[in-house]
């Protein structure tokens, strides 16, 4: 196999420990402002951007041909009810790692492989989680790391012209850390829109942890190299791989 270069984690549900608290922030702005978004619809999009997801969601209730003005109104009003949700929680809630995460990320530190975080939250909700973790420390305005961070790369869906499960933040992180070759990356996390924009950017592999927002059953359903029950499991995965390298 090519030599891993680059491993791009998922946040919420991948590194960041998740109990399924953003699928409530959604759900309880979507019941605030009248759309109607089941559980199963809401888990089904977890992983896009969030805008993204009022604008599918509001045209599926309001009809392809609803007027443009009403529907951007919708949007706009779900969307900050949501944002202002999102930041309280994570402004007060305890926000802590997933378990193995912080031994992985030394694991690919010491091993010479480059760490980029990829979310699909907006830079400002991605930074406040960052703060809260100090993961941020290191970290220059273009929010790459030094020889000291803990993560090389922190990459926003708002800072994309399109979010998961298209493939561009994989792409951004390559381009930052002059890859051209997408065999030299692995892309890990717990939704399908995850998995699906690891096998967009051609990634030598796009695996699924089980620990996160859905379980081995929901993305066995997807195109996957592997699901993982934890970062630990991906982690002795990984260690073999590169040993064979």
């Amino acid at each position: 196999m090519k030599t891993v270069q680059l491993v791009v984690l998922d946040m919420a549900g991948t590194t960041v420990r998740d109990q399924h608290e953003v699928e409530a922030c959604f759900a309880q702005a979507a019941t605030a402002t009248g759309l109607q978004a089941s559980a199963e619809r809401i888990l089904a999009v977890q992983g896009q951007a969030k805008r993204f997801v009022f604008e599918l969601l509001w045209r599926e209730q309001l009809g392809a041909h609803a007027d443009a003005a009403l529907h951007t109104q919708r949007v706009d009003h779900s969307y900050q009810v949501f944002r202002e949700l999102l930041e309280a929680h994570y402004r007060t809630a305890e926000v802590v790692p997933t378990e193995g995460c912080l031994e992985l990320l030394a694991f690919l530190r010491k091993s010479g492989v480059r760490i980029a975080l990829t979310t699909g939250f907006y830079r400002e909700v991605t930074n406040l989680i960052l703060r809260r973790l100090r993961w941020d420390i290191g970290l220059d305005a273009h929010y790459q790391g030094n020889a000291q961070s803990l993560i090389d790369l922190s990459i926003a869906s708002d800072e994309v012209a399109e979010g998961r499960p298209a493939p561009l933040m994989i792409q951004q992180a390559m381009h930052t850390f002059g890859i051209t070759d997408p065999q030299h990356v692995y892309n890990v996390g717990d939704t399908p829109s995850d998995l699906e924009s690891g096998r967009r950017a051609g990634c030598a592999g796009s695996f699924g942890l089980t620990n996160g927002t859905h379980t081995h059953a929901q993305l066995a359903a997807c195109q996957n190299d592997g699901l993982f029950a934890s970062l630990v499991e991906f982690q002795r995965h990984l260690e073999t791989e590169l040993a064979r390298s």
